[in-house]
């Protein structure tokens, strides 16, 4: 009897309980799991910024969780290409994918391979965009603050 593979791809920066729950729901799916880490330049090219955490970092983050039997940086958009390079049966997604245009894309790209799309349920009380827009105002107060202080540093010293 051959293996079920299955693969959760995702960025997986600033890695948090939804990510964790993802990994860990398509492992209860599949015999073995590989987790599809994007690539700072494909997150460029798919969501519009660069993950705060470098790709090397993210990689070995999520080599170190338990439900996670490899890893594979992924680095070209299509994921046919990927499927070419670890043949799958099985790709996992948030269920903010489903009935979506990217969704059902993936389901009719996947569909002549007998590749299952299964959608996981999104953590939406924690997510990598709340968190990168937390951090983002903190670090634009910080700035700002710093730079208030350099100022009234630079008058008090031409006084």
């Amino acid at each position: 009897m051959s293996k079920l593979v299955g693969y959760a791809p995702g960025v997986y920066d600033l890695f948090h309980i939804g990510h964790l729950n993802v990994l860990s729901r398509a492992r209860g799916m599949c015999d073995h799991l590989t987790a599809g880490v994007v690539s700072d330049d494909m997150c460029r090219q798919a969501k519009g910024h660069t993950p705060f955490i470098p790709l090397v970092e993210r990689l070995e983050i999520v080599r170190h969780v338990a439900f996670v039997d490899e890893v594979h940086a992924e680095v070209v958009p299509d994921k046919l290409d990927t499927w070419e390079v670890l043949r799958f049966d099985r790709i996992f997604k948030g269920d903010d994918w489903r009935d979506t245009p990217k969704g059902d894309k993936l389901e009719a790209d996947f569909a002549p391979l007998g590749v299952e799309v299964v959608y996981l349920p999104y953590t939406a009380h924690t997510s990598s965009t709340e968190l990168r827009r937390a951090l983002t105002a903190l670090s634009a107060t910080h700035a700002s603050s710093l730079a208030s202080g350099q100022t009234r540093a630079a008058q008090a010293g031409h006084r």
